[in-house]
């Protein structure tokens, strides 16, 4: 009779720490603890953040789930880059919405990753706080600013318009942070700018404490964050389901873009259903102003990745030995 009040103990402690965990951890993730690997074969599951740059996964599972009644895809949500590509890399997710550096750096690490698509064009700034006297790049000399992580393409946007202002990354400090908790930071004043994907910066700007100091579409026009990447064996065994995936990517995109409308449904829709944020900051950004990001022109474009490439080769965060016939398809 002790002994079976023990187990009983002992299981209830067990049922505790399982409910922590759910209440902790991205579901999925742990999901991927206990999953089967048939199961793994079966669901072909997708990453994503929720970032503007992953804006047409949500929308095409979204459409997919309305107009034939399921999804052919298993779109994963996660919260930060680390753990996002260490699903990855261990084959929980098939496909992944990635930083584009950090596409080309694991290419350079001998991970057979191939590009197929990109997230979205432009939908990137950097904002100050609107009090700060910085008001021009060169202002930045001395300041802490937060960027995503080391490939993330917005640290090279800053190198870029740094380079031009004659002053190099050596010239600021930055810190590397998840973007959700960017606006916090710039809001406290714990940084002096921010910098990452949409909706964070549009964050701090719709609650009045943040300013943009300059928008990608203006400094670097057509710039790109993120995108669609998947593995060499998923593109040899399941070609026909890759280029179905990629051509739900492209209708969404186009869909998003075709009037205001459709941009304000997107950010009801996906707000409510899959990025778990309040829809009026989706809504700000996808139409203030309607230009800020844009879901069309996305095929990967050579002269695009090679601007990339010399970009990161000089600012230390690509080695320059893999190159867009390599990483891209």
């Amino acid at each position: 009779m002790k002994l079976g009040k023990t187990v009983a103990v002992s299981l209830l402690l067990w049922l505790v720490l399982i409910t922590c965990l759910h209440g902790t951890m991205n579901l999925q993730w742990f999901a991927k603890k206990t999953a089967s690997p048939d199961d793994a074969r079966q669901k072909f599951r997708i990453g994503f953040l929720p970032v503007t740059c992953h804006l047409t996964c949500p929308v095409t599972d979204f459409i997919n789930k309305n107009l034939e009644g399921d999804s052919f895809f298993e779109p994963v949500r996660f919260n930060g880059w680390p753990e996002l590509k260490e699903a990855y890399l261990s084959g929980y997710t098939r496909a992944t919405f990635i930083l584009a550096p950090m596409a080309m750096a694991l290419r350079e690490q001998g991970v057979p990753i191939k590009i197929v698509y990109l997230g979205h064009r432009d939908g990137s700034a950097v904002v100050v706080h609107k009090d700060s006297r910085i008001f021009q790049t060169k202002d930045l000399k001395g300041k802490t600013v937060a960027v995503p992580g080391r490939y993330a393409n917005q640290r090279l946007i800053l190198y870029r318009e740094l380079k031009k202002a004659g002053m190099t990354l050596d010239d600021i400090k930055i810190v590397e942070m998840p973007p959700p908790d960017m606006p916090a930071a710039l809001y406290s004043r714990a940084v002096d700018a921010i910098t990452s994907g949409e909706p964070f910066m549009g964050q701090a700007e719709l609650d009045g404490y943040g300013r943009v100091l300059f928008q990608a579409k203006d400094a670097w026009p057509g710039f790109i964050s993120c995108v669609l990447a998947v593995s060499e064996d998923a593109i040899k065994n399941d070609r026909a389901l890759i280029q179905r995936l990629v051509n739900g990517i492209a209708k969404s995109g186009r869909w998003i873009d075709q009037s205001m409308d459709h941009r304000m449904e997107a950010a009801q829709f996906v707000s409510k259903y899959y990025y778990n944020q309040d829809p009026r900051l989706l809504t700000f950004v996808l139409s203030k102003p309607p230009d800020r990001v844009t879901y069309t022109r996305l095929t990967p474009l050579k002269k695009d990745f090679e601007e990339i490439e010399q970009l990161a080769v000089e600012a230390g965060i690509l080695q320059g030995t893999a190159h867009f016939e390599d990483y891209v398809d």
